[in-house]
């Protein structure tokens, strides 16, 4: 699909332009937390961003109300002719997005490969990269009808918080939240690993641990720990739950999961806020499970007895 006509004539092609150091500028935290903007590298992100502001836009025309500030929202986007060209359904996204008439205007370029490696944190970026503009909503407004979240306690990898936020995004969970000591999730490598999930349900960075635990109570969530030690067994607490049998607890009532630390899992003190701790059971010889692995199983184990 070729470039929308109107931005053919102006395309971004000098990699050391204001512009350009200040997009790539936001690679730094520092310049994130000033500015509140992000960087969404890659097809798959953009593709997800766009999808997202074009459905604010439509929703905000037919209600006549602003859209939800609970997911980030685009601020600008850089392209390549050759993503584009590759990506037809972007291309689309794209010119829905010039045509529209919404009350959120985003900035639009076509760049040069140059350019946009000047501007990407990868060695190698595929052609496309949205800023993006982080929410402003926070933790209390998930508390009310919530059914199923994820507490990442301190987890610090990116590729892991990716993982469970994309796990959490698959099994309809209403929100993530990151407690303080957990990864910076508008690190770029972070937003990568999310692998556009990001743009589909709130995820809630810095949240105090114990007022995340009290609001979820006080809401009527049950806590769970995840936890290799645990009294309770996933696996039994699942059957309980086809048979309708009664167990220590039930995965069909609104739950918050708390996994941990990679190294060293939950704290002596995350462990005793939960009401139980569940251990997923391991047949092989492996010592532990990976905190994404676990994460999902236990989302899905969840999502599967609240949906019967």
């Amino acid at each position: 699909m070729s470039i929308p006509e109107r931005l053919a004539e102006s395309v971004l092609s000098n990699p050391r332009a204001d512009r350009v150091r200040a997009v790539a500028g936001l690679a730094r935290r520092s310049a994130r937390l000033r500015q509140g903007l992000f960087l969404a590298e890659g097809p798959q992100n953009v593709r997800e961003a766009l999808t997202a502001h074009v459905a604010a836009d439509a929703a905000t025309a037919s209600s006549g109300r602003p859209s939800s500030t609970d997911l980030p929202s685009l601020d600008a986007l850089y392209v390549t002719e050759g993503c584009l060209e590759r990506h037809e359904d972007i291309a689309g996204l794209l010119r829905r997005l010039l045509d529209g008439e919404g009350p959120h205007r985003v900035f639009v370029r076509v760049v040069t490969e140059e350019v946009l490696r000047a501007m990407s944190d990868t060695r190698s970026p595929q052609g496309a990269l949205a800023v993006c503009r982080m929410p402003s909503a926070g933790w209390p407004w998930v508390t009310g009808s919530a059914r199923l979240l994820a507490v990442l306690c301190r987890v610090q990898d990116p590729g892991n918080a990716g993982t469970v936020i994309r796990a959490a995004d698959a099994a309809g969970a209403d929100a993530v939240l990151l407690t303080e000591g957990s990864v910076d999730l508008y690190n770029p490598k972070t937003v990568r690993s999310t692998a556009g999930s990001l743009f589909h349900l709130p995820v809630i960075p810095s949240v105090v641990f114990s007022e995340a635990v009290e609001a979820a109570v006080s809401a009527g969530i049950q806590v769970l720990a995840a936890d290799g030690y645990g009294a309770a067994d996933l696996d039994a607490l699942q059957d309980a739950a086809v048979r309708e049998q009664p167990a220590e607890c039930d995965l069909g009532a609104p739950t918050a999961w708390l996994f941990g630390n990679e190294a060293q899992g939950l704290s002596d003190r995350e462990k005793s806020a939960a009401a139980h701790r569940v251990a997923v059971p391991l047949y092989g010889a492996a010592e532990s499970l990976n905190v994404g692995t676990a994460a999902t199983l236990c989302l899905y184990a969840s999502a599967r007895a609240q949906r019967r």
